[in-house]
């Protein structure tokens, strides 16, 4: 008797192996993990923190609460003004990373020049930047300036990690705009510089608004940098959490967590909404 051999039928378009999904699975879990442990951490009951909770409350919520409507005396900064200066910096560096990216962007796309190409990997070298050796370089410079940088250093140092994300997105997004637009645009009795604002930008419109979303995410996470930057006076959001479990771990710094992450979740679900409509991604 002939034995029928039993094929495996070729996967078409779209489709995913047994193997590839399992593999996505985990991946997938791993990456969710460490977010899921935090919210459950969040409605703990218990007074320590053990994993599982044996109960769960929402006391850490309350508690989370009435430390952001009446702080504790014995802390150095409220959360209401670490919430503050976190917002103040991410909005200064997505307003001036858009600022630097989209005339970057213009330029590394229609512009041919010498060194070019080292142009473009140097843009994109904060991404592969030791966070810790870039942190305690730029804190040598700015505490060898004449003049006292405060807020001000946060935002350069935001912008300069900011940067490579929002010159990624307009650069993406240049490229799918044809030079004959402009030329149509001047032919029309616009100026190059008018062709440019009137006619470039707009349509750039979706790559710089996902570049300014990612900025602004980016700014508002950042602890590495900003750990050797900031002061008594000037800290963050998670320099500030930071602070709450340095001496014993704070419970209360899950529920804030949560918060940052609802925030995050937001601004991606913005972001990739930006990116399903004709944006780009990175």
């Amino acid at each position: 008797m002939s034995k029928k051999i039993r094929r495996s039928q070729p996967l078409l378009p779209g489709e995913t192996g047994r193997f590839a999904a399992i593999v996505s699975a985990v991946i997938l879990f791993l990456a969710v993990t460490p977010i899921l442990t935090m919210i459950v951490m969040s409605f703990s009951g218990s007074a320590n923190l053990d994993f599982p909770p044996s109960s769960y409350s929402l006391q850490w919520y309350r508690a989370a609460w009435q430390t952001f409507v009446s702080p504790d005396e014995s802390d150095v900064l409220s959360l209401g003004k670490a919430m503050t200066t976190s917002l103040m910096v991410a909005c200064l560096t997505m307003i001036f990373a858009t600022l630097i990216a989209v005339p970057a962007s213009y330029a590394l796309t229609r512009c041919e020049f010498r060194g070019k190409a080292f142009a473009m990997q140097l843009m994109s070298l904060p991404l592969v930047f030791p966070m810790v050796v870039l942190g305690l370089a730029l804190l040598l410079v700015f505490d060898s300036l004449p003049f006292h940088l405060s807020t001000s250093r946060l935002v350069i140092a935001h912008v300069i990690l900011a940067l490579p994300f929002v010159i990624k997105n307009c650069t993406a997004s240049m490229m799918t705009i044809g030079s004959e637009v402009e030329e149509a645009a001047q032919m029309l009795g616009a100026s190059p510089t008018r062709a440019i604002v009137d006619v470039v930008v707009p349509l750039m419109k979706s790559g710089i608004l996902a570049g300014m979303l990612l900025a602004f995410i980016v700014s508002f996470n950042e602890f590495t940098v900003t750990y050797f930057l900031y002061n008594i006076d000037v800290m963050t959001v998670p320099i500030w959490m930071y602070s709450r479990t340095v001496s014993s771990l704070d419970p209360t710094v899950f529920s804030f967590a949560v918060l940052i992450v609802l925030i995050d979740f937001v601004l991606i679900w913005a972001l990739e909404k930006l990116v399903g409509e004709g944006g780009v991604s990175f």
